[in-house]
C-alpha cells in the first residue's frame, strides 16, 4: 500500500470550518426573516428556494454553482476583476460547494427552533416597546438556541461529506481541492482500497463523534430546562 496522503482530511477540516460560520449566521438570520413574513404565500415559496439545493442531486447544485462562478462565467469574472481570486477549482469553491448544500440543513434547523419559542413571550415584549432586532437578540435566539445548535453541528458535518457539487466547482485537485470525500473516490477509481478505507474510517468517525457531541449536548440541555 502506498503512503496514506493526508491532505484530504486538512482540507475537509478546513472547509467545514469556514462553511459553518457561514452558514450559522446567513442561515439563522434568514430563518429569522422568513419567520416574520406576513404573507404565508410569500413564506412558502422562499422555503421552497431556500430548501432546494438540499433536495436537488448535488452535480445539479453543483452544474449552477459552476455556470454562475465559472472562471469565464459573469460572476466569475466579476469576483475576479475585483480581487483577483478566481473562484472555480480553488479552496475556495470547495467551502462555496459545501456551504450552498449544508445552508438548507441550517435553515431548516434554525427556522424550526425559532419557531418553538413561546408567541406570548415575544408579544409581552412587543407590547413593552421593544425593537424586533432586540426581540430577536435578548430572547427569540437565546431560547431557540440548542436547536441552533443542533442544526450547526449536523451543517458541519453535512459540509465535510460534501461531494457531488465539490466536484463539479471545485475538481479532484490533489493537494488543493480534494477533500475526504473525493479522495475516497480517488482512492477507490485507483485499486487502492487500504488508502479508501482510512480516509473513509476517519469520515465515519468524525461523523460519528458530530453525531454523539449532538446527543450529549441536547441531553444535558434538556436536563438543565427540566431543572
Amino acid at each position: 500500500m502506498s503512503a496514506i496522503d493526508w491532505s484530504p482530511l486538512w482540507i475537509s477540516l478546513r472547509t467545514a470550518a469556514a462553511t459553518i460560520v457561514i452558514v450559522f449566521f446567513i442561515g439563522v438570520i434568514i430563518a429569522w426573516w422568513v419567520e416574520r413574513l406576513q404573507s404565508q404565500s410569500l413564506k412558502i415559496f422562499a422555503d421552497a428556494v431556500i430548501t432546494l439545493p438540499m433536495v436537488l442531486p448535488p452535480t445539479v447544485a453543483g452544474f449552477f454553482l459552476l455556470y454562475f462562478f465559472g472562471n469565464n462565467r459573469f460572476l466569475g469574472q466579476l469576483i475576479y476583476q475585483m480581487t483577483g481570486i478566481k473562484i472555480a477549482f480553488s479552496w475556495l469553491a470547495t467551502v462555496l460547494a459545501a456551504a450552498v448544500i449544508s445552508l438548507p440543513l441550517m435553515y431548516r434547523s434554525a427556522r424550526g427552533a425559532l419557531s418553538q419559542v413561546d408567541k406570548g413571550m415575544l408579544e409581552a415584549a412587543r407590547s413593552l416597546g421593544m425593537t424586533e432586532w432586540r426581540i430577536f437578540w435578548r430572547i427569540h435566539l437565546p431560547n431557540a438556541l440548542p436547536g441552533i445548535i443542533a442544526g450547526g453541528l449536523l451543517a458541519f458535518a453535512r459540509g465535510l461529506g460534501e461531494f457531488g457539487a465539490t466536484a463539479m466547482i471545485a475538481g479532484n485537485i490533489a493537494g488543493r481541492t480534494r477533500t475526504l470525500p473525493l479522495a475516497v473516490y480517488s482512492a477507490v477509481a485507483a485499486g487502492d482500497w487500504d488508502a479508501a478505507g482510512w480516509y473513509v474510517a476517519v469520515i465515519v468517525g468524525i461523523c460519528l463523534l458530530v453525531v454523539i457531541g449532538l446527543n450529549v449536548y441536547l441531553y444535558k440541555t434538556k436536563q438543565q430546562q427540566g431543572e
